[in-house]
């Protein structure tokens, strides 16, 4: 019987050995040790450290705690999350977004975090005349969205290397600038862009979370400067946050102790050297 041999290149072992020791980690009901999984593979510590950085860096695999055991990374987990949801994220998100479109009269979409920034999903169009384009297919930047800084400030999304891109003067591209807005956006659920993107375009946006509490996807709220004043920023707050905690608990978010706080509604508005958070 003529015997078939498989040949495999350095390249494609170290690929192979990743992903075994990737199913290891998402076979294992609990967090399992960088020594552990060495062992269970036959490899060098030395060998499955540099592999697990290697899918840590495309967050496939991420460190619990400070003990530094892994778990599946955001990335395995927005893709479980998706999958479960299917094309019904759109489906189930339709209602939120039409509250929002009827209470608001803006353009209203809901947006997801992809590898090369802001993916939206679906939109709901302005009443007026004067409103933003059309998002759906298009990907825009993080740093300089309504969106993408939600994705960032819980996670979902990194900063790329090098300088970040002006895309106006109120684009916020020194990142100790943006941390600091990135840490009020966590706190308080909500973010904002205005001038960023665009000059005259500003817009507002809150998390979507999924049945484990876990950031999934956002809402946005975006118009015009003329009419998204900082007094009706302060009014559509509310309403964002009302149907994105409503979508949330649709979604299977049920609200706990254990889960992040809830938003801060203190600081209704963007204010002075924060308007872009």
């Amino acid at each position: 019987m003529e015997q078939q041999f498989q040949v495999f290149s350095p390249g494609a072992a170290a690929i192979d050995r990743a992903a075994e020791l990737l199913v290891r980690i998402l076979q294992s009901e609990a967090p399992v040790s960088l020594s552990e999984l060495a062992a269970a593979s036959a490899l060098p510590k030395s060998t499955a450290s540099r592999l697990i950085s290697a899918l840590e860096r495309h967050g496939l695999v991420e460190q619990n705690g400070e003990r530094g055991r892994l778990r599946p990374g955001p990335a395995i987990l927005r893709a479980a999350e998706r999958g479960l949801l299917g094309r019904s994220l759109v489906e189930l998100s339709r209602p939120y977004l039409e509250a929002l479109s009827e209470a608001s009269g803006e353009t209203i979409n809901l947006a997801v975090p992809a590898h090369d920034g802001v993916e939206h999903l679906a939109q709901v169009d302005s009443r007026h005349f004067l409103g933003a384009s059309q998002w759906v297919g298009r990907r825009v930047d993080y740093h300089c969205t309504a969106n993408g800084k939600v994705f960032l400030a819980f996670g979902l999304a990194e900063l790329p290397r090098g300088p970040l891109r002006r895309y106006t003067e109120a684009t916020i591209c020194d990142r100790a600038r943006l941390r600091a807005q990135l840490r009020q956006v966590r706190r308080r659920a909500f973010a904002s862009a205005i001038d960023e993107l665009e000059p005259g375009l500003a817009a507002i946006a809150a998390p979507v979370r999924g049945s484990h509490g876990d950031v999934i996807a956002a809402l946005s709220i975006s118009g015009p400067t003329l009419r998204m004043t900082p007094q009706r920023i302060t009014r559509l707050r509310e309403a964002l946050l009302e149907q994105t905690e409503a979508l949330s608990a649709r979604l299977g978010h049920r609200p706990s102790d254990d889960t992040p706080q809830q938003p801060d509604r203190q600081k209704a508005h963007p204010e002075e050297g924060e308007k872009a958070a």
